[in-house]
């Protein structure tokens, strides 16, 4: 645990976070979109220098037409992912990773594709520590969580048909 935050905290001197009180987020990155899919997904660290604990309780991008919290889970050997609801811990001295497999900021209904090399808005809005807005770089992808043919609850996502 100490490696990871020694780690993560030398990350942050090299990449300059956005902070907001006792919250830093660094390392964020949205995935290109893949061909015509209308939703695509962003990731980050969040540290909390604090001594109270905090929550990732919502998120907003002029990229999309909604930005949710989102989670990937395995059920029955299929991927699925589900908004969270409650937002996300970030405890006192700790932090929160928002990767790929695990927790990350779904944007659904994209206004137009993420290209590669481009940069996008994002604001979290923390339980305690407020807003910390952001630009976050776009990048090409792993090809293994194609968001696109991920079972997200069966909810609308907006795009004219339900997952």
């Amino acid at each position: 645990m100490y490696a990871r935050l020694i780690a993560f905290t030398a990350a942050f001197l090299i990449a300059l976070p956005a902070l907001a009180g006792d919250i830093a987020v660094s390392g964020a990155w949205a995935r290109s979109s893949i061909g015509k899919l209308p939703n695509s997904a962003a990731y980050l660290h969040v540290m909390n220098m604090g001594k109270a604990d905090d929550r990732l309780v919502a998120a907003a991008s002029s990229a999309a037409d909604r930005a949710e919290i989102h989670e990937h889970i395995m059920e029955n050997n299929i991927a699925r992912m589900r908004e969270v609801t409650g937002g996300i811990a970030v405890p006192a001295g700790g932090m929160a990773d928002l990767k790929p497999g695990g927790y990350h900021i779904m944007l659904l209904g994209l206004k137009a594709p993420l290209q590669d090399g481009t940069e996008i808005d994002l604001t979290l809005t923390f339980e305690k520590a407020g807003k910390v807005a952001i630009k976050v770089p776009v990048k090409k992808g792993m090809a293994q969580m194609d968001h696109g043919q991920m079972d997200h609850g069966k909810m609308d996502h907006g795009s004219g048909h339900k997952h």
